[in-house]
């Protein structure tokens, strides 16, 4: 019996241990939001730190000799539902599958990019090559985005949004309906 009760003693440490443990990393978690309440605004800006590698990967993908231009960034509501609408109830392709609020656009975390070609046209060809390096010049600012942090819709397993670049912050939608927000400065991890 004696042994026993020390096994079970031995496990009842570990066990408020581990409890411990959790609630001092979800308050260390806790940290890097801030809560604004429910009917927090939706922001008219980008995110600081999206915005500054935003500027990052324009000058990035210019000393490449690929020429990128920014054609979305934040989003209203009112603007996410009319794009969701085209190619359901309205005319054009689908070119999102979220709905007002639920896209990181409406809150200041996403951006779109296209190209420019040699004759100062802005495309969405995916294999363009202007810089006639042999790699698509899309997926190489792609790859930048990504150095510098962004998610690219490229990735995505369902649906490829290839113009799409975000910065979620481990933030879900569901959080960001809910009122919380990135702080402006993130510390380094």
């Amino acid at each position: 019996m004696k042994g026993f009760g020390n096994i079970v003693a031995t496990w009842m440490i570990i066990i408020l241990f581990l409890i411990l443990l959790f609630f001092l990393y979800n308050k260390l978690q806790d940290n890097r939001y801030i809560y604004l309440g429910e009917d927090a605004s939706i922001p008219a800006e980008l995110h600081p730190i999206v915005e500054e590698n935003k500027n990052i990967l324009v000058e990035m993908a210019e000393e490449r000799n690929i020429d990128i231009v920014i054609t979305d960034e934040t989003r209203s509501i009112e603007r996410q539902d009319q794009l969701y609408e085209q190619g359901r109830s309205r005319n054009g392709n689908i070119v999102t599958n979220a709905r007002g609020g639920e896209s990181y656009h409406n809150y200041g975390l996403a951006i779109d990019y296209a190209l420019k070609n040699d004759a100062g046209e802005i495309i969405w060809d995916i294999h363009y090559d202007g810089n006639g390096n042999g790699e698509s010049d899309w997926f190489e600012v792609a790859e930048i985005a990504k150095d510098l942090g962004f998610e690219w819709g490229g990735d995505w397993g369902s649906f490829k949004d290839y113009p799409h670049l975000q910065m979620t912050f481990d933030l879900s939608i569901h959080q960001l309906q809910k009122g919380f927000r990135p702080p402006e400065n993130i510390p380094s991890s």
